[in-house]
């Protein structure tokens, strides 16, 4: 551990929001001076200044204090014998002008060579890497996203090297909501966007598969009904895929949260059942995936069961009606009452005497005997498991493979 210095620091010296010595000292329009790192990070999430409570402005960018850090690093050099370290001239910090003009740079070498491009794209990305200010700089720069997104849709057909770079920036960004609305909404490009980002998942890069996962579950989550429903049979096939790959946790979530988001509607269910995500979702079950997941898991098998085709898949898979079983009780709230739909569904429209006999064999029965009893859950969730008992009630209360105890918790 480093020793404490043996000399008490001039309180000036000191930032307000730290406490501690300031190494990069700048000035605030309100004309308090605070160290560069502590008050960048305060601004992301509050634009006032800590001191004096006075707005400001989201474009501002603090003024050096090159004054003060000279006095800070004479102070240092003069106590370094009483263990005081000395401060190092900062980096010149990024400014807006130096991301318009890399961006200006993209924009112009768009028709040029592959290999101008990337140089600009790789400069970007550095830029974006060293901070969160940096970033939020990117960000904010006039049609930066605008010609990002541009060079992504059109390089899909022709540059991988030039997609893969673009789709890290883009990702490194975490574009907001509004962000996006103006960029697929206005523009009216999301299907093009869509079909770049399908050309992503389609490669080998699986650092690219994820960023594009992520991507895709942004830009889906913004588009309107109407763009939604003629969405390719491309993006489910693809989004079945990297369930199947297990690129990683948050591309698999991403996934998820794109087939739920998506199928809302009958042709997309029959899109995504087609692709093969009935079968991908039960075996996913199956591996006992965490919470989140095994949720968002269960709440696109009920998106599916919504329509016959995906109802047949589920009860024509082994263990599908029992994986989904399973998973009520025992991990959230949350995934019993997508279970209890799903259950739901199947027993209300696809359950011949083998499913029905196969809903009491496996336990599914007594499960939902529990549910409907449980006070833990929520009225909407116990009474559709309620009305799922009273559908085959006649095969089930009678049932050998239904223990005593639950057939006394069986409703009238």
């Amino acid at each position: 551990m480093e020793e404490e210095p043996q000399v008490e620091v001039p309180c000036y010296f000191l930032c307000p929001i730290s406490l501690h010595m300031m190494r990069d000292p700048v000035t605030l329009p309100t004309g308090i001076t605070y160290d560069r790192d502590g008050i960048e990070r305060w601004l992301l999430t509050a634009g006032t200044c800590p001191l004096t409570k006075q707005p400001v402005p989201a474009d501002c960018d603090p003024t050096p204090n090159h004054t003060l850090r000279r006095l800070i690093q004479s102070w240092c050099a003069l106590h370094a014998a009483d263990g005081v370290q000395r401060v190092a001239t900062p980096k010149p910090p990024t400014d807006r002008a130096r991301v318009a003009s890399l961006i200006s740079r993209i924009g112009a070498n768009l028709t040029s060579t592959p290999q101008e491009l990337l140089a600009a794209l790789r400069e970007l990305r550095d830029v974006a890497s060293e901070s969160e200010r940096n970033r939020k700089l990117v960000a904010a720069v006039p049609r930066a996203v605008d010609t990002l997104v541009g060079v992504f849709v059109i390089a899909s057909a022709t540059s991988a090297a030039v997609c893969d770079e673009v789709l890290e920036i883009i990702s490194s960004l975490e574009l907001s909501e509004k962000c996006l609305l103006a960029r697929v909404i206005e523009t009216n490009e999301a299907l093009s966007l869509v079909d770049a980002l399908v050309s992503a998942l389609q490669r080998s890069n699986t650092a690219s598969r994820a960023h594009a996962a992520l991507l895709l579950q942004n830009v889906t989550g913004v588009m309107s009904t109407n763009s939604l429903v003629p969405l390719p049979e491309q993006v489910f096939g693809e989004v079945v895929q990297l369930i199947r790959d297990k690129v990683s946790r948050a591309a698999t979530k991403a996934a998820l949260h794109v087939l739920v988001g998506t199928t809302p509607w009958g042709r997309n269910r029959v899109k995504a059942v087609d692709a093969g995500a009935v079968p991908v979702l039960v075996d996913m079950l199956l591996d006992g995936p965490e919470r989140r997941a095994c949720e968002l898991a269960l709440g696109a098998l009920d998106r599916l069961c919504g329509c016959a085709e995906g109802r047949a898949e589920l009860v024509a898979h082994g263990a599908g009606v029992a994986a989904v079983g399973r998973k009520a009780l025992r991990v959230s709230d949350v995934a019993t009452d997508k279970a209890v739909r799903v259950l739901r569904s199947v027993a209300r429209h696809a359950a011949t005497t083998a499913v029905v006999q196969e809903m009491a064999q496996t336990g599914v029965v007594g499960t939902l005997c529990v549910v409907a009893q449980s006070e833990q859950y929520g009225e909407r969730t116990r009474e559709r498991a309620r009305e799922t008992l009273r559908l085959h009630a006649r095969a089930w209360r009678s049932s050998p493979c239904l223990h005593q105890h639950l057939q006394a918790m069986y409703p009238c």
